[in-house]
């Protein structure tokens, strides 16, 4: 998959299956309208899940080219995924506000949900799915790719939990993307009601990370604040947005995201992230180190150490579908908790209901 191609960049990493003897662990696909599900579903067969079933009411050429790929049965009615006690998670990238109906349908069947970002749109949405997640049981968990599928950004998780550079108290990040050709987007994605808005779909990779970083239980909203400069033919569409967070231990949080990444850019866009600790900072480069040859995964530390520059492209890995495996299968939660990662989603649609619409003229 080209490094260009935002909407379908699907990292790949080596082998790491976590299923032991004895163990199976089958999975299924309930949506493909956004390429995010084939990472989510490269992540979990490396990790040694088996993919039985795709569908998707959608797009079913898409779901059935994924089951040609892998071995899979393409089926033409969901309820047959639901029905069958050998799938135990459902991965899914339906249309933004359409994740969370689906997913607390799949929970209520009795499986884990694994949903793309952002994963859910609305507050109503969110007391949803804690209420279902409190009734089955079942794992309503989300694919922040942005850290979770990034070698760099998991080893800075690591190092900052390590007391590399002290107690975090502030981050920045930046998470521009690449447009390419509107017409080539699908209708829901210029429809608000939809995707929920730029703060509350990619943002909330943003928020994740922060909540990571800082250590942070919470949050509250300084300020948002959501524009439409380039693309009037659009007028739900918001191609700019910007927040500010403070965390409940005091860190503080500032991020911008945005549809501005130019043609020239050999990726579909130049994330990055700044952490600054009591004891040293943090830079992620984490899609390319433009103007260089120095590759993805570029992450630079300073601290009373010194200076150290590491790429990581290949070295870390991707742990996170393993531990989200042995999760499901052992009532653990060391991918990430459900508290972290439904307080992302709430922070995420909250920053999106704060935001000032800015005015644009020219």
């Amino acid at each position: 998959m080209s490094s260009s191609d935002g909407m379908n960049y699907a990292p790949k990493g080596k082998p790491n299956p976590v299923i032991r003897e004895g163990e199976s662990f089958a999975i299924a696909v309930a949506a493909t309208d956004h390429g995010h599900i084939n990472g989510q579903v490269q992540g979990l067969i490396e990790a040694g899940a088996t993919l039985k079933y795709t569908y998707c009411a959608n797009h079913p050429e898409r779901a059935k080219d994924m089951a040609a790929e892998h071995g899979a049965t393409h089926v033409t009615d969901l309820q047959t995924i639901l029905d069958d006690p050998e799938v135990q998670l459902v991965a899914a990238a339906a249309i933004p506000n359409e994740r969370a109906p689906l997913g607390i349908r799949c929970m209520d069947a009795g499986k884990h949900y694994f949903t793309d970002k952002t994963p859910l749109v609305s507050l109503a949405q969110l007391d949803d799915v804690k209420a279902a997640v409190a009734r089955t049981g079942k794992k309503y968990m989300v694919y922040f790719s942005e850290r979770l599928h990034v070698e760099c950004a998991m080893h800075a998780t690591d190092l900052i939990a390590d007391g590399a550079i002290g107690k975090v108290v502030h981050v920045a990040g930046f998470g521009p993307h690449r447009m390419g050709d509107p017409t080539s987007r699908p209708d829901w994605f210029y429809k608000h009601a939809q995707y929920g808005g730029i703060l509350c779909d990619i943002g909330s990779h943003q928020i994740e990370q922060f909540l990571t970083y800082a250590g942070c239980k919470d949050a509250t909203v300084s300020s948002a604040r959501v524009a439409n400069y380039a693309h009037p033919s659009y007028p739900e569409l918001e191609d700019f947005g910007d927040a500010t967070l403070v965390g409940d231990n005091g860190a503080t949080f500032y991020f911008r995201v945005d549809w501005f990444t130019p043609g020239g850019l050999r990726t579909w866009g130049d994330g990055r992230t700044f952490i600054v600790g009591t004891q040293g900072t943090i830079e992620l480069r984490k899609y390319l180190d433009v103007t260089t040859d120095n590759g993805a995964d570029q992450l630079i530390l300073v601290n009373g150490e010194g200076e150290q520059r590491m790429s990581l492209h290949g070295e870390v890995g991707f742990r996170f579908f393993g531990q989200l495996i042995r999760d499901c299968i052992d009532g653990t939660e060391n991918a990430m908790t459900q508290a972290h990662a439904l307080k992302a989603a709430e922070l995420c649609v909250k920053a999106q209901i704060a935001a000032e619409k800015l005015v644009t003229t020219g």
